[in-house]
């Protein structure tokens, strides 16, 4: 089940079910259950799903449909892969980190010499 995003920044409930293939109601259950998926809510308490937590919604979807785990084992699952992304994450914020310094004291030589 190959699955196309449109290149949005934002989706409405409706657009979200229809490329989950499940009825808003099951999303909002989602929503409450996996504390990973946070829409932003407008003025008129509508909620809108960055591709962020489409891109999560998805994998809950196949993790609970395609994989048959649990509410709680998809939860666990996520927190596991989670982990995982934190620490590979983690290393590439480093490097970025040590990147912006090398500019910035690259900068400063410039302006001492």
């Amino acid at each position: 089940m190959d699955v196309s995003i449109p290149d949005k920044t934002y989706f409405r409930i409706g657009e979200v079910s229809s490329i989950l293939g499940v009825e808003p109601y099951v999303v909002r259950y989602w929503e409450s259950e996996f504390k990973s998926v946070k829409p932003v809510r407008t003025r008129s308490d509508q909620r809108l799903y960055r591709r962020k937590d489409l891109e999560e919604l998805l994998i809950i979807r196949d993790l609970l449909y395609k994989d048959h785990f649990t509410i709680r084992g998809a939860r666990d699952e996520l927190s596991r892969r989670g982990a995982i992304t934190c620490q590979e994450g983690a290393a590439d914020q480093e490097r970025q980190l040590l990147a912006d310094i090398k500019v910035v004291l690259r900068q400063i030589r410039e302006i001492v010499s």
